[in-house]
């Protein structure tokens, strides 16, 4: 009988701690995006997604007060032609690293209230499946960057 209680409590031990240890083994790194002309209606944010857990997770969506909508995209080559898509979520598969980078996966960001100025930031929400939500800092680039500036130390 005791077994069974101690079984019975580990288990649900690890039911409410599985959002948390999925949510710590996410990490977010160098978010960033390019700065955009005054007129520019729509940015996109770049960024990789680490996922140090042993199991897959998927990223869902995205929220940032400086766009009226947020989408996640890919790229695609068709008959010869580039092209944007919208992806329904992102596979995060365990011990590998997602790179969100231009030419590829991105968070598109449309309507934007305001251009994105060089070395300006904002909030971008992520919102995974298993490892919940959080919010990382953007750091806006110069419009011509191919990746986020390094960091002095």
């Amino acid at each position: 009988m005791l077994t069974r209680r101690l079984v019975l409590a580990a288990a649900c031990s690890l039911m409410i701690a599985g959002p948390s240890l999925a949510q710590d083994a996410l990490k977010v790194e160098q978010p960033w995006a390019r700065a955009t002309a005054a007129s520019a209606k729509n940015g996109a944010a770049y960024l990789q997604v680490v996922n140090g857990g042993p199991a897959v997770d998927r990223l869902l969506s995205a929220s940032s007060p400086v766009a009226a909508r947020t989408e996640l995209h890919t790229h695609l080559h068709e008959d010869g032609v580039m092209k944007m898509r919208q992806v329904a979520a992102v596979e995060l598969p365990p011990g590998a690293t997602v790179t969100f980078a231009p030419g590829g996966l991105h968070v598109m960001l449309l309507g934007l209230t305001a251009p994105l100025a060089q070395g300006a930031t904002f909030p971008l929400t992520l919102n995974f499946e298993k490892g919940g939500s959080r919010t990382v800092t953007v750091k806006v680039e110069s419009a011509g960057a191919r990746g986020p500036a390094a960091h002095a130390h």
